[in-house]
């Protein structure tokens, strides 16, 4: 048995507070890196080439030793594009991959849409010594932003620019954070719908990504829960109008006494929930979404 190498990574999840589908033609978006995100561990020169996930109960979810499914066999597929596309990147990675053991190791439900892919993506350009962005757009596709959550470990602002992804990290504090909830639909959104029927709108996106911009520009200006709940509710209007879609509050919580903003695609994943006067955690629960996660445990 040869010399063998260990290398550990680690990446955070994501959550797109302003400028979803807009961020994709140059609104400026807001986002938060979550506290948890995703471990890749990599025993180089060993003897086998093995990839094994493991989700955040320790439970073995993927093992390309064992393909046996159609999901296996298209997680499969996913992961070689992405390590392929990574290999052209940067050559020397190849003899790299063929000759390791690799462990992943999500530390949030693989349901949750807090970044399972975005992390991944970015743990392998870390082991791979290419720049993540590049990675995602060659592999994937998508804004971007989530990589840079990936990579940060404070509030930011994020722009694409001439197709260039900038970031920029902000020392930001959401006024009264025990007002603030991330509740989960109970259903894992598929992204690449959401922004396919944003594409086929033939409305002005420039336009569109300008008032976005403005409101984020507002939002991390604001200072109390009334301006922030305020801009959210323009936000959401905005994007309602524009896909021609009811916001999530008009469609299940219209008796909520207070905001509830969309977080990323429409229809799934989560929502932030913010009140001054409910009873957050228990007014979902009686409408049958028992995961309200509290701002301080999730940020």
């Amino acid at each position: 048995m040869g010399v063998t190498q260990t290398y550990s990574f680690h990446s955070n999840g994501k959550l797109l507070i302003t400028g979803e589908y807009a961020v994709l033609d140059g609104a400026l978006a807001f986002a938060l890196p979550t506290q948890k995100g995703q471990t890749l561990k990599v025993t180089e020169g060993a003897n086998e080439n093995r990839w094994q996930a493991f989700d955040a109960n320790g439970d073995l979810w993927f093992d390309s030793a064992t393909l046996t499914t159609e999901t296996d066999q298209q997680i499969a597929q996913t992961l070689q594009k992405i390590l392929t596309t990574a290999t052209l990147l940067n050559p020397n990675f190849k003899d790299k991959w063929l000759h390791s053991q690799v462990q992943t190791h999500l530390e949030f439900p693989r349901l949750w849409g807090l970044g399972t892919s975005s992390t991944l993506i970015n743990n392998i350009a870390q082991w791979a010594a290419v720049n993540p962005y590049e990675l995602l757009f060659k592999s994937f596709g998508g804004s971007g932003y989530d990589i840079a959550c990936a990579k940060s470990n404070t509030p930011l602002l994020y722009k694409l620019e001439g197709g260039k992804p900038h970031s920029y990290p902000l020392r930001f504090l959401f006024p009264h954070t025990h007002q603030i909830y991330f509740v989960y639909l109970n259903q894992k959104q598929n992204s690449k719908g959401g922004i396919a029927r944003y594409r086929s709108v033939t409305k002005s996106k420039r336009k569109l990504a300008e008032s976005i911009t403005r409101l984020t520009e507002q939002f991390v200006l604001a200072h109390t829960v009334t301006d922030v709940c305020q801009i959210l509710n323009e936000h959401e209007t905005l994007i309602s109008n524009y896909l021609s879609m009811p916001t999530v509050k008009e469609r299940l919580f219209s008796d909520f006494n207070g905001t509830v903003k969309s977080l990323g695609a429409w229809g799934g994943d989560f929502v932030l929930a913010i009140s001054e006067t409910e009873d957050t955690p228990a007014y979902f629960a009686s409408k049958g979404f028992d995961t309200c996660v509290p701002y301080n445990e999730m940020i």
